[in-house]
């Protein structure tokens, strides 16, 4: 259900660029506002633009969330705090905690909105460290971040 809620959502946020970038085109006068003008098939480009965003919105969120394993080795009341602190410093916030289990949002309305409010990272308890979930390059940044945190106070005297 939650992929086809982003697949819907990325499909109208096409939309939405699509309609700035044409509306801004037309008021600064580039382009004229017919779309027999506007597009080489007139209005049944429009069909065809729309099922080429279809497409690609049911692809995307395939490709864009991942989870994905961070070996960080302790007790979890001990990299508990060092954890928050590391997302805290990145511009996240706790949302929630569920036993061993952690849920950070951003903090900044405006990052979350670029992000159409998929801005959720969730880290799950696994065997070793957690199982870290969210969009793509938020995951592998942080899962590289925390790995380096936690190898570099294991090396310190």
């Amino acid at each position: 259900m939650r992929y086809l809620i982003r697949a819907v959502k990325y499909f109208f946020y096409f939309a939405i660029i699509l309609a700035l970038i044409l509306g801004i085109l037309v008021l600064i006068g580039f382009v004229e506002p017919d779309p027999n003008q506007l597009f080489r098939n007139g209005t049944r480009s429009l069909w065809q633009i729309g099922i080429l965003f279809a497409i690609v919105a049911a692809v995307y969120p395939k490709f864009g969330f991942v989870a994905r394993s961070v070996m960080i080795p302790g007790e979890y009341a001990e990299i508990r705090p060092k954890i928050v602190s590391y997302l805290e410093k990145r511009g996240y916030r706790l949302e929630s905690e569920e036993g061993e289990n952690l849920s950070f949002r951003l903090r900044s309305k405006l990052n979350a909105l670029t992000r159409m409010l998929e801005d959720r990272i969730t880290l799950k308890r696994a065997l070793g460290g957690f199982q870290v979930e969210g969009i793509t390059k938020d995951v592998v940044r942080l899962i590289h971040g925390l790995e380096y945190a936690f190898r570099n106070d294991e090396t310190e005297p």
